[in-house]
């Protein structure tokens, strides 16, 4: 399991996880879609030798995996995670990264940039998170000379990330919004003000589960400091709205609400076959109760576990061989109720 997926952190009734991510290009190379093998090598090898040879520290808490040696289940696992992009998974050739032992950290090689430093710590901690990676990038800039422009800052593949080229981000879990049919509002309200709402896996994918990803969209002309400070005030806006949305609704229709939780934890304990749409809905559901006490005694760590191990590359990992779409939902359901006892 990842570190911020098995643990918890600041407002984790609502925040399931924070992320930073940095993207950087080295002077001199081609972007990556150019690139030819012997210079993405190069590449891969001056990012690990500036992160495993900067200190011994480092070298024992960091390991450089390349993806042509991953079989596809380990890299959709890593994807799952979001220790890695698609993107990467799929170049298959040129792709790597470095990855440390806590899997709170992880810095892609060679996937739309040269390099995507990324820190993602469970709960609010999104200054905690900019901090850890600035540090990363600091660190690696002592070894390589990156792509930098005086006025329009760092350089990178897609003109969106110029300037800063950072990316901050956290993963809510919004149930009580959604049921009312708020979060329209919120989707709309983010973007008028330069924030993007993503699904679980960023653009394009479902908000599987009431979990909504909200990020900065604008990295040129502001500071790293003024994203970080802008989405941390916007999300605890959205966390006070969650929680009064979801005490109105305790108070209001009690019974209706104990009864979708507890129908959602009756169907997870029992369920021989489930898939992972329908496992991520109930989830939240019994999520929701463990947050507003109506279930006691199931520790929240273990429901954020929980939606990483239903996935399909978690499960063709745990059980050790490749599933089809049926399997998966007969040995998900079987997982989930081994994990309930």
């Amino acid at each position: 399991m990842s570190g911020y997926t098995k643990n918890i952190g600041p407002q984790s009734d609502i925040v399931i996880s924070s992320r930073v991510r940095i993207a950087r290009n080295l002077e001199g190379y081609p972007f990556t879609h150019n690139l030819n093998g012997d210079l993405a090598e190069d590449i891969a090898k001056k990012i690990d030798e500036s992160i495993l040879t900067a200190n011994t520290k480092l070298s024992d808490d960091f390991k450089l995996i390349s993806m042509k040696d991953l079989d596809q289940i380990n890299r959709l696992n890593y994807v799952e995670k979001h220790l890695i992009s698609l993107e990467l998974a799929n170049n298959v050739e040129i792709g790597n990264v470095i990855i440390n032992t806590d899997e709170t950290i992880s810095i892609m090689i060679n996937e739309e940039d040269h390099i995507r430093i990324q820190c993602m710590l469970p709960g609010l901690q999104l200054d905690e998170a900019w901090d850890i990676a600035d540090k990363i990038d600091d660190l690696i800039e002592e070894k390589v000379n990156y792509a930098f422009d005086e006025e329009i800052g760092y350089i990178t593949s897609c003109p969106t990330n110029l300037g800063t080229g950072v990316r901050a981000s956290v993963m809510l879990h919004l149930p009580a919004l959604s049921m009312i049919g708020y979060i329209k509002d919120i989707l709309r309200a983010a973007g008028q003000i330069g924030l993007a709402v993503r699904g679980i896996y960023g653009e394009g994918s479902e908000f599987l589960g009431n979990l909504y990803q909200i990020s900065n969209q604008v990295t040129l002309g502001v500071t790293e400091e003024e994203i970080i400070e802008n989405l941390n005030s916007v999300t605890m806006q959205i966390i006070d709205k969650e929680r009064m949305t979801r005490q109105n609704l305790l108070s209001i229709k009690k019974d209706e609400l104990e009864d979708k939780v507890f129908r959602s934890y009756g169907i997870l304990k029992n369920a021989r076959i489930i898939s992972a749409n329908e496992a991520m809905k109930l989830i939240s559901d019994v999520k929701l109760g463990v947050n507003l006490d109506l279930i006691k005694g199931l520790p929240i760590e273990k429901l954020n576990c929980m939606m990483e191990m239903i996935q399909p590359g978690f499960l063709q990992k745990y059980y050790d061989y490749a599933l089809d779409t049926r399997n998966r939902d007969i040995k998900r359901a079987e997982l989930i109720r081994k994990s309930l006892e």
